[in-house]
């Protein structure tokens, strides 16, 4: 399978999983000439965890990445400064062009996918990157 195919089938797994975790999905490959963001997405609703609530207005952009399963080698190891800093300027284009206000509570995931033998290992890392670049 080429890589385009490999991405492609990884952002079907990507939107399937975080339906299945309770994600409200609210664009896909969201692109402009500046860069990409795979996934945009809520909570569908809060619930409480330890006392706290989660903020069910959060919203989460998410980087998919997707490989076929080598030896040492993790997906989200493709992923650099440069691609970071994309990534949060993407954010704020988001927030700007939908009009949502820059004080809403926001942060990016990756879903690193590795296939392997027709199956998939998702790992969610959340909160993965930080605005600090």
């Amino acid at each position: 399978m080429n890589s385009k195919k490999v991405g492609q089938l990884g952002e079907r797994i990507a939107k399937e999983y975080l339906q299945r975790k309770g994600y409200k999905i609210l664009a896909k490959n969201f692109k402009r000439k500046w860069g990409e963001i795979d996934i945009v997405a809520k909570k569908k609703s809060s619930f409480a965890l330890r006392g706290a609530t989660e903020d069910k207005d959060k919203i989460i952009f998410f980087e998919v990445k997707t490989i076929q399963k080598k030896e040492g080698f993790l997906p989200e190891d493709e992923i650099g400064t440069k691609k970071k800093r994309q990534l949060l300027k993407m954010a704020l284009i988001y927030f700007c062009e939908q009009k949502i206000s820059l004080d809403t509570s926001y942060q990016i995931d990756i879903l690193a996918i590795e296939l392997f033998e027709g199956k998939a290992k998702i790992r969610h890392l959340e909160n993965a990157i930080e605005d600090r670049y």
